[in-house]
Parts: C-alpha cells; structure tokens; sequence
C-alpha cells in the first residue's frame, strides 16, 4: 500500500509539474503567434504550416507530457525562424500581389491542404493526394481586369433591360428593318463600328471619335465645329442597299450613348434658345411665341428670340404643335429603335468617359485614341447638370412635370433611369 500510494504521489507530482509548463507554452505561443502575425504574415504562416505535419493535437491519444513537448518543439522552431528572418533584414517582405506566378503558387495555401510549399521535404503521401485534387488557388486578378469584368457586367444588364421592356411593352412590332429605322446610323467599316446619334448626349464627340477611326483625321484634336456636323465625312446606315444594311446589322458593333432625358432636354433648350441661333430662333422660336405666349411683342414674334422654357415644355407636349418635333429633344427610343436593333454597347453620358474607353479598347481603337472633352455650341456656358436641370424644371407645375416624365417614359424604362421627381407616378 505505501508502495502505491508512493507511485500515485509521483504520478499527481508530474502532472503538477507539467501544468504550469503547458500553460506558460500555450501563453507564449500565442504571444509570439500574435506578434509574427503583425510583422510578417506571410512568413508565418508559411512557417507555422510548415511544421504543422510532425504536430497531432489530440488530446485523446498524447499525454500532456507528450503535448507540451511537442509545443516546446513548435516554440523553439518559430523563435529560430524569426531570429533567421532578423538577421536577413535586408530583404523586405512581399506580399503575395507582388509574387510572380510561379512564387505565388508556391507561397500560397492550397484550399482543403496544410501544406503551403509543394516542394517541401517533409511533404508525405496524404499531403501529395491533398494536393492534386484540392482546386489550384490562381494569383489575383490585376485591377484593369476586374474593371473590364465589371463593365462587361454592366453592359450584360443593360442590355438584359431593354430586351425586357421592349418584350413587355414593343412585342407586336413589326421585325422589318427600313431605311427610316437606321436614318440616324452612322458608320466606321475600319472597325466595323455603327453609332446611333442622340444629340446632347456626346454625339458630337462620338462623331470625331469615328473620323479619327476612319483615318479623315490623325486627331480629334483638329475637327473643328463645321467639320463634325456639315462636312459628311461619315457615311449613314441607310444610304447602303438593303443587303449592306443587314450585313453590317448582323457583323458591326452596334452602340447607342443615352442620357438622362430632362437633362438632355433641358441642355437642348439652352443650346437651341437661350444662345443666338439663326436656325432655331426663326424656325421654332416665332412659332412657339406665338402661340404660347400672351401679349407678345412685335420684337418676339419677329425674331423668335426669348422663348422662356415653360413655352417650350407646352409646344413639346402638344398634340397638336405648330411647329415639327426635331432630333435634339426626340425620344432616344424613337430616333435609334432599340427594340429593332438590338444595340452591342449601350453608353451613358453620366459614365461616358469610362463607358467611352471601355468601348474604344474592346472594339481596338488606338491606345493613344480617348474620347474628347470639347463643349460643342456656347462653350462658355457651363454644362447642363442635376442642379441646373432642377432649376428649370422648377418653373412647372406638378401636371407639366408629370406630362414631361410621361413623353420620354420608354426613354426611362429602357435606360433605367430614376424618376428625377417623387411626385411623379
């Protein structure tokens, strides 16, 4: 009996003694994890990986003994390890973006596996399986990719939208193209590119863009005002015969450029009205004045100078207008029938320049070809923005909102734009 009493006594003994030492491993592992972590992350997880085959963490199968063994080993590894890496100061730490492909493949953790560098000694069997059937862990993508991932995803939605709206709202239409369809196409056969035209949405750019892809000029730089919209330097989709006009249909990359449609409206207004004009005062303007304004001066209805934007907004929703509609502030969806067409690219004004230069790499324009920031009409007025088209709008009452939300309601629908106003339903 003293004899085991004796042993158990030597038994409690060990594991007194070994408790503290297990505590004070734990503490200090994770004390020197912690601070390896900090400074160099990468090197301690390689590390730490590296030792993690010759480690068993089960507590069912080892002693404490045997644990705190072990943990001692672990300890003394790391610490050697950071004194290595101490001592090589003069080789800064890379992260992995920084790696070359075949380092990073090295360095990198391979999902489901311990091991982090294939071509480690103590690499067993398991680890060899674990790694020829775990998914290979690819380097990351580089920034210009996901950018180009992004815009193809958004171009992807955009064009989901129209498909949508037009199945809902244009499914009886007829499928035959006409001449009148493709009227305001323009086309580049050198990079088989057609543009539909929406004015006061960038078309005067996109058309110097075109003439630089042509070869008319080396760079938009040149074009010039009257060069751009009187010199028909680009030819029109529907002054081709019918065959050239459904082969380059079914072959060109076809782009529409949108913008928000009372922003566009009102930057048509201050271009065509509140600037001298010598086409649109007498054209539009004496008509306009006319009939919607009361009392008019002899002045006004000779010169068709001042028309105020609220006589505008009453000659556009006109049925019965005394004066045609005109291209500037025509729906996008009526001048470029995209329920017809089904256009490639679909631009915004509000994302045109990243929407501009995504297109001009996928379609290979020129590196050194970037769409232009020229101000075509008054080109001391600043450009017509959110703030300024609430100004104008300002001027109308809930109805003449309502009516003009109304006239370009497929223009919003197709484009996802918002409704610019709550009170509008």
């Amino acid at each position: 009996m003293l004899f085991v009493d004796f042993l158990r006594g030597r038994r409690r003994l060990r594991v007194s003694v070994c408790k503290p030492p297990c505590s004070f491993w734990f503490l200090l592992l994770f004390g020197i994890g912690g601070l390896v972590l900090f400074i160099h992350l990468q090197d301690l997880s390689d590390m730490v990986l590296q030792q993690a085959p010759g480690v068993k963490f089960r507590g069912t199968t080892q002693s404490r003994q045997e644990q705190c063994s072990q943990f001692s080993e672990v300890v003394g590894s790391i610490s050697a390890r950071i004194n290595q890496h101490s001592e090589e100061s003069d080789v800064d730490p890379i992260s992995p973006m920084q790696l070359p492909d075949s380092q990073w493949k090295r360095q990198a953790a391979t999902p489901g596996s311990r091991e982090h560098d294939p071509g480690s000694q103590r690499v067993t069997k398991r680890h060899r399986k674990l790694l020829k059937t775990s998914p290979v862990l690819r380097p990351p993508t580089n920034s210009s990719q996901l950018s180009s991932r992004r815009l193809s995803d958004v171009q992807e939605s955009r064009r989901r939208i129209v498909r949508e709206v037009c199945g809902k709202y244009r499914s009886n239409i007829s499928r035959t193209i006409t001449p009148h369809l493709v009227s305001r196409i323009y086309v580049e056969d050198r990079h088989k590119v057609l543009y539909c035209e929406v004015p006061k949405a960038g078309c005067s750019n996109w058309k110097r863009v075109l003439m630089v892809l042509a070869g008319v000029a080396n760079s938009t730089q040149e074009i010039n005002h009257v060069a751009v919209h009187y010199d028909n330097h680009l030819k029109r989709l529907d002054s081709f015969d019918r065959q050239g006009i459904n082969k380059r249909l079914e072959t060109y990359t076809k782009v529409l450029f949108v913008r928000e449609p009372m922003e566009r409206l009102v930057s048509a207004f201050r271009d065509k009205f509140e600037s001298p004009n010598s086409y649109y005062h007498p054209v539009f303007g004496k008509p306009i004045i006319s009939k919607y304004r009361v009392n008019a001066s002899q002045t006004a209805l000779k010169t068709g100078s001042g028309v105020t934007f609220r006589e505008f907004i009453h000659y556009l929703l006109d049925v019965h207008r005394p004066v045609g509609m005109d291209i500037h502030w025509e729906a996008a969806d009526q001048l470029c029938s995209p329920c017809h067409l089904h256009y490639d690219f679909i631009g915004k004004v509000e994302t045109l320049e990243e929407d501009a230069n995504f297109l001009l790499r996928k379609i290979g324009a020129p590196e050194d070809l970037t769409y232009p920031s020229f101000k075509d009409g008054n080109p001391k007025a600043a450009r017509t923005s959110t703030q300024i088209t609430q100004h104008y709008f300002s001027q109308l009452n809930v109805s003449e909102r309502q009516r003009a939300y109304d006239f370009y309601y497929m223009d919003y629908l197709m484009f996802n734009y918002s409704k610019p106003y709550k009170d509008l339903y």
